[in-house]
């Protein structure tokens, strides 16, 4: 099974958002650990709300807004995708990463296509032939 493990740093302030030189030696070997378990299939940290923008739809129009967004502290700043057995396998994972202050750690198990019923298995096939044409040509 695969899970999604988010990280919403807490920061109060975008000022906030670089981590200490200790925390990143900390998290570096905390991902070593996953890597080395074999657990580990993606990370990756992210830029603060300010370099970002939100897509809202609402009544079928689309509203663009430019970061920085008023709450941070429900922002995520990164996401680990691991490979665990059960979800309380990935809840350990979680469990060991090196985090301090107001920091939430949020895990969530990954769709696979074998979660759905038939049908519904069959509707993602279809979507799984590659486009005739791209969003960039």
């Amino acid at each position: 099974m695969r899970f999604m493990m988010f990280i919403y740093p807490g920061v109060k302030e975008e000022a906030d958002w670089t981590p200490s030189a200790e925390a990143v030696a900390a998290m570096s070997k905390y991902n070593e650990e996953l890597t080395r378990a074999g657990v580990l299939l993606s990370l990756d940290g992210l830029h603060p709300t300010s370099e970002g923008a939100r897509i809202s739809f609402e009544g079928g129009k689309r509203r663009i807004t430019d970061g920085p967004f008023a709450e941070t502290k429900e922002v995520i700043g990164g996401y680990w995708m691991i490979q665990a057995r059960s979800k309380e396998e990935a809840l350990e994972w979680a469990s060991r990463c090196p985090v301090g202050g107001d920091v939430v750690l949020e895990v969530r198990r990954v769709f696979e296509m074998s979660d759905f019923p038939p049908e519904l298995q069959a509707a993602g096939r279809l979507s799984e032939r590659p486009p005739e044409q791209t969003m960039a040509e």
